[in-house]
């Protein structure tokens, strides 16, 4: 089953239009809403929580389909497609990356501080592979050279143990980019 993530800079307004079911995750016989995870096909549910009366994982086994609905924040400061075409265009000051004062104004990076130091991303795939280095699975991978690094850390783990797939953490990675430049735009045009 394909793992979708979609982005948007406010869920709840995407939520709003499409009819949907809200994932569960079972807790110890506890069902949970599930943090971002929805159905928008019909699936087993609770009309009184509108939650899935299912765990997402075993409806997974049972052919429902679950996506997943991010808020992403960085977005809002985006003017329009030709705005983010450049954001997403321009090669960062990878450097950045080593400073926690900027590093800990991203997503996803933020707290990672030291592993950003000793790997020293300098492109969006050697991002990409750090993002999926900070996952349990692949942490065994942080002071590796990039060669092995990058023939390692998309292979899927025999365990259980997470672990990011290439193509979020190449999306995640090229937001990051998007971000950093929007840092480095609001810091030389005085706004923020």
């Amino acid at each position: 089953m394909p793992d979708i993530d979609i982005d948007f800079a406010d869920r709840t307004k995407a939520l709003d239009v499409f009819n949907h079911v809200t994932a569960s995750i079972d807790d110890n016989g506890v069902f949970k809403k599930h943090n971002t995870g929805i159905y928008c096909t019909s699936v087993p549910h609770n009309p009184f929580t509108g939650l899935s009366t299912i765990d997402y994982k075993s409806a997974e086994e049972r052919g429902y389909f679950k996506i997943d609905f991010l808020n992403v924040n960085i977005y809002k400061d985006v003017k329009d497609e030709a705005h983010l075409k450049q954001l997403m265009d321009t090669e960062p000051l990878w450097d950045l990356l080593l400073q926690d004062d900027f590093n800990n104004l991203l997503f996803h990076v933020n707290g990672h501080g030291s592993i950003l130091r000793e790997m020293a991303p300098q492109s969006i795939e050697q991002l990409a592979a750090v993002l999926g280095m900070i996952r349990p699975a692949k942490r065994h991978l942080i002071g590796k050279d990039w060669n092995t690094v990058l023939r390692e850390v998309w292979v899927k783990p025999e365990g259980d143990e997470y672990y990011f797939k290439k193509a979020h953490a190449v999306a995640y990675a090229v937001a990051i980019v998007v971000q950093m430049n929007l840092i480095c735009e609001s810091i030389s045009y005085g706004y923020s």
